[in-house]
């Protein structure tokens, strides 16, 4: 397991996101500029005006997606992480990573 995910979290992710579907995963993430910080959700989607939509229903900003050929995500971090992931009812995600 690396990131606290297994591959077939990984693949179910990949697979979801390559469809045209809203999906996420979370895992472990630690980097300088976001002190605190341990996790890391990536909402990824193949069809980027959807991902783009689903930003702005959340108040987030579409151009901080990260555009990949084959995975776009938009990598939600901190209280709006936590947030989302009650909304979607991702409770897992939350106790899992201790959020």
């Amino acid at each position: 397991m690396a990131f606290g995910i297994s591959r077939e979290e990984l693949q179910n992710w990949k697979n979801k996101a390559s469809s045209g579907e809203i999906a996420y995963l979370t895992h472990y993430w630690l980097d300088p500029r976001f002190p605190g910080i341990r996790t890391v959700t990536k909402v990824g989607c193949s069809n980027i005006e959807k991902l783009a939509d689903w930003c702005r229903r959340n108040g987030l900003n579409p151009k901080y997606i990260h555009v990949r050929e084959l995975y776009p995500h938009f990598d939600l971090i901190g209280p709006k992480q936590k947030q989302i992931l009650l909304q979607e009812q991702l409770q897992s995600h939350i106790e899992r990573f201790k959020l």
